[in-house]
């Protein structure tokens, strides 16, 4: 969690020097600190370990991709229920709304389980 400042600021960078508009970019800064947080958080607990994020540029879609590789548990947050959003908070069972986010803010979401790791990519389009 204590690089969470780290990937943000990687993460502002690569989106500025790209000319992201500011509502992607700011959809995407919430995707990533969620998918980043779930994986500091659950993926190697109670120890830590290590995430590769990568983050790249296609032109034709101009798409902004970024992948998450991590080698904690397996785990496949797109098998997660659909949070019931019309129950109230204390009505709701914990879990899910994140990845629920997270899919409602990119064009896209693709989980792969390659070599013992989890790789979870997502696409918006600019």
């Amino acid at each position: 969690m204590e690089n969470l400042s780290a990937v943000n600021v990687f993460a502002d960078e690569f989106l500025d020097s790209v000319g992201c508009p500011l509502r992607a970019h700011l959809q995407l800064n919430l995707v990533i600190e969620e998918i980043y947080v779930n994986i500091a958080s659950y993926a190697y607990a109670p120890k830590t370990g290590e995430v590769k994020i990568d983050i790249a540029v296609n032109r034709e879609p101009l798409t902004v991709t970024i992948s998450f590789t991590d080698g904690g548990r397996h785990y496949n947050p797109l098998e997660t229920e659909e949070p019931d959003l019309n129950l109230s908070a204390e009505e709701r069972q914990i879990g899910g709304l994140g990845i629920f986010l997270v899919k409602k803010n990119v064009d896209e979401v693709k989980y792969e389980y390659i070599d013992n790791k989890n790789v979870l990519t997502v696409f918006k389009k600019l």
